[in-house]
């Protein structure tokens, strides 16, 4: 989700809520601690030289169980992001705590903000050695289509 869907969203709601991937929504007392932008400049195992941009949101609950952040104050703190750091509309990633810093991607609907696990992944396969995925066919589902081969159509 880019920085641009999130600031549509927000205009759309009267509570901020983000849920985790479990369904379970974040604490209603959390905290927007840090928007920013991160840069990652890096060389793939392939040895492409890669650039990227995210704008990092770090979420953050304390025992301010009365805190509740409003729609205008976390639109406040982004504008005031993007003035001061000139954010540009890239896609947003959502750091909470969990057994460590996780990072997530984001993604809206009905109302919420949900937290949208990422996994790590090889950019150079190509040039890795790591095979292609292969389309996972139930055995017991062979021969059923229309078009399979039967015994003495020619096919075989």
């Amino acid at each position: 989700m880019k920085l641009s869907e999130v600031r549509h969203a927000l205009n759309t709601l009267e509570n901020v809520r983000f849920a985790l991937p479990s369904g379970e929504l974040v604490p209603a007392h959390f905290h927007v601690t840090e928007v920013g932008l991160v840069r990652k400049n890096f060389i793939d195992c392939g040895g492409t030289i890669r650039d990227e941009s995210t704008i990092a949101f770090q979420l953050y609950t304390a025992s301010d169980y009365d805190h509740r952040l409003g729609v205008q104050k976390l639109q406040s703190i982004i504008e005031i992001s993007v003035d001061q750091l000139s954010l540009p509309d890239v896609d947003v990633k959502v750091e909470y705590q969990g057994a460590s810093i996780e990072i997530y991607d984001l993604d809206f609907t009905e109302g919420v903000f949900n937290l949208i696990p990422t996994e790590t992944n090889c950019l150079a396969k190509d040039k890795c050695g790591i095979p292609e995925t292969k389309k996972r066919v139930k055995l017991s589902t062979l021969g059923q289509a229309s078009n399979a081969c039967k015994p003495g159509s020619g096919c075989c």
